[in-house]
């Protein structure tokens, strides 16, 4: 049972040109956070964890591997030791960065992943057992990670407030991206807190009721 006051902290940044949403995730006060998708300005990124006092960085966890959520990954990786965590079938995306960019960006710097995640795992780090799903759609294994017992969910580019991912590059296909919609619908309360790669956060309730890109949802009728 999701408790209705959620035990996590959830600090979200807006990097880059693309105004990616970054997070920083903990236990309240704690000094041992992870990271949710880095994309960009690395420099803000480490000054935030040492003025929330962070002093230890347990993982770098990946949504998806477009560049503008993982430009700052090796960055962030050398400045703390974090070990990357990526989506399994976009292990090539984070390595070869720069072969993904659009015109006029970057260039970033690729990383290896230390470990690889397809979905349907569970890994507790800094304290938290985050539940991961595979939601492709957007990209081909997107990910969303879903904090153990909390209303929460770390969306990447699967849903955003009054939108959803754009399923016109590599990889997207939009029947898919519906799909994984509507198994985080099925699965999750609809007060579930959404906190998703770009814009503000919403509830899953809300986009329910209001996303127009949702109206193909048979949860809908």
């Amino acid at each position: 049972m999701m408790g209705s006051t959620p035990t996590i902290d959830v600090r979200g940044l807006t990097v880059g040109p693309l105004q990616e949403n970054a997070y920083i995730v903990r236990r309240p006060g704690a000094s041992e956070a992870v990271m949710v998708d880095p994309g960009d300005e690395p420099v803000r990124l480490l000054d935030a964890l040492r003025r929330i006092e962070v002093s230890s960085l347990a993982a770098i966890l990946l949504t998806h591997c477009h560049f503008d959520h993982v430009g700052a990954v090796k960055a962030v990786h050398d400045a703390t030791g974090a070990p990357v965590w990526c989506p399994q079938a976009e292990t090539g995306m984070l390595e070869h960065v720069n072969s993904y960019l659009f015109p006029g960006f970057g260039p970033f710097e690729g990383y290896v992943a230390d470990h690889t995640l397809a979905g349907g795992e569970t890994v507790e780090l800094a304290g938290i057992r985050f539940d991961v799903r595979f939601t492709p759609g957007h990209s081909p294994g997107h990910l969303t990670y879903a904090p153990r017992d909390e209303a929460v969910l770390l969306s990447g580019d699967v849903l955003f407030s009054g939108s959803v991912g754009r399923t016109d590059l590599p990889g997207g296909d939009w029947p898919t991206l519906l799909s994984s919609i509507e198994s985080l619908i099925a699965e999750f309360p609809p007060e579930t807190v959404v906190y998703p790669g770009h814009m503000g956060t919403t509830t899953l309730a809300r986009e329910l009721a209001s996303n127009p890109f949702l109206r193909e949802l048979p949860t809908r009728s």
